[in-house]
């Protein structure tokens, strides 16, 4: 069973940054892409940025390219999200997310990112 466990959310000012970052364990042979999720309140979860597990071409939604970067250490099991110049609209919570088929099975329990203003 895959295992993911995000950290490093919080509060930071609009054109700040923020690095988040999760840890991936159990499982992980069946893991082939990985991905960041976020949700807004009374909004529904949208797609940020995945990157194969392998390594590869990461993809990202076109309001974070740019800012955003998704990278992955291997040899530590540790997928990241490196936000910079951060908006108002990024304030959300951020799920990790992981799959080894079609679709994202694998979900951490989320960190929330709040930007100020």
């Amino acid at each position: 069973q895959v295992r993911l466990v995000e950290s490093g959310g919080g509060l930071v000012q609009a054109g700040g940054s923020l690095r988040l970052s999760c840890a991936v364990s159990g499982g992980t042979e069946s893991v082939y892409f990985l991905a960041w999720f976020r949700q807004a309140p009374g909004k529904e979860r949208e797609f940020v940025a995945s990157i194969p597990w392998g390594g590869g071409t990461p993809y990202y939604r076109d309001s974070v390219k740019g800012r955003f970067t998704i990278s992955r250490a291997f040899a530590e099991s540790t997928l990241y999200l490196q936000m910079n110049k951060v908006e108002s609209e990024d304030t959300a919570v951020y799920y990790c997310a992981a799959k080894g088929g079609p679709v994202y099975s694998y979900w951490g329990q989320g960190t929330q990112v709040t930007v100020s203003s």
